[in-house]
């Protein structure tokens, strides 16, 4: 039997020629903006047009594209020491490789493996992307079996490789100088007024690393939530980063991307840089980011046990 692990998310720009792709892909995506297909279109052309030289700008910085695909590159060769029986492959949502490209070059698989780089199930994300998979698989006229999962932040390894980074984010100074922020990617209220699953998830993602942090005795002065990337004029879930930053008594804090499996554009541009400046205007004396898991040994045992228990369900 021939076996395919595919890593799904949302992807990013692997060149400057590729924002407006990127971010047209992704508004017109109808699990991000619930309108008719020919109003989504338009509006994805809309916010494109009017985001695309900012967000070429900002990739700039980051070397004219999203660090996200090398990262997710390194996690796959690592993952290939410890998957021996199945291929491990990259599919993201927005950007190359799309599904549909990947599987053409699988036809003769006979069982995918389909694990969200998503911890925490939302309809924007997970949905979204095993929308673009079936569809794919459809359009390629593809039978293979399918095995999904839809989240595992309650995970022990994935939550082992959050400490480990929060960890080396304190450089062996005490917790208690610092005021860490759990920091999630945000959504609009009414996906969430919907019943979308993934703020509740995100809240008891939290709760688990904050029990984690008290048995390893790590003992920050307080720890916090907050959302982070809203964007438009519609009510986002609260407490916004930027407010929650302004409220902090202590001027030490570390910022943990608790949303992102895989460092990008959001981590190493939007919490690194945009927000570091925030921070500086209010007077902080330390900010400090946290590396998302990325290849870290711990994550890698996460999604290597996750893949063996697939197998057997």
């Amino acid at each position: 039997m021939k076996r395919a692990v595919l890593l799904m998310n949302m992807g990013g720009p692997n060149n400057l020629d590729e924002v407006t792709m990127f971010l047209n892909n992704m508004f017109n995506d109808k699990r991000i903006i619930a309108a008719p297909k020919q109003i989504r279109s338009l509006i994805a052309k809309l916010i494109t047009f009017k985001r695309k030289e900012e967000a070429k700008q900002n990739y700039a910085v980051l070397g004219g594209k999203s660090p996200i695909v090398a990262y997710t590159q390194e996690l796959i060769e690592q993952l290939k020491s410890t998957i021996t029986d199945a291929s491990v492959h990259m599919v993201m949502r927005y950007t190359p490789p799309f599904a549909k490209d990947v599987l053409e070059e699988l036809r003769d698989v006979d069982e995918f493996y389909a694990i969200p780089l998503y911890p925490h199930y939302s309809s924007t994300t997970t949905l979204s992307s095993y929308d673009d998979l079936y569809s794919a698989m459809d359009e390629l006229r593809i039978k293979a079996r399918v095995k999904t999962i839809e989240s595992y932040y309650r995970d022990t390894y994935y939550n082992k490789a959050i400490i480990e980074r929060i960890k080396e984010a304190l450089e062996q100074e005490s917790a208690e100088d610092f005021e860490l922020i759990f920091s999630a990617h945000g959504l609009p209220q009414k996906i969430i007024d919907k019943g979308d699953s993934y703020q509740k998830h995100i809240r008891q993602n939290v709760f688990e690393l904050r029990k984690m942090l008290v048995k390893e005795e790590i003992c920050f002065h307080k720890t916090h939530l907050a959302y982070q990337s809203r964007l438009g004029p519609l009510e986002w879930i609260r407490p916004y980063l930027d407010d929650k930053l302004q409220s902090l008594t202590k001027k030490k804090v570390i910022i943990v991307p608790v949303a992102f499996t895989v460092d990008n554009s959001e981590t190493e541009f939007e919490l690194e840089l945009e927000y570091r400046e925030l921070a500086e205007a209010f007077g902080f004396e330390e900010y400090r980011v946290a590396k998302a898991p990325n290849a870290h040994p711990e994550f890698v045992k996460c999604l290597t046990n996750m893949y063996e228990e697939m197998k057997v369900s």
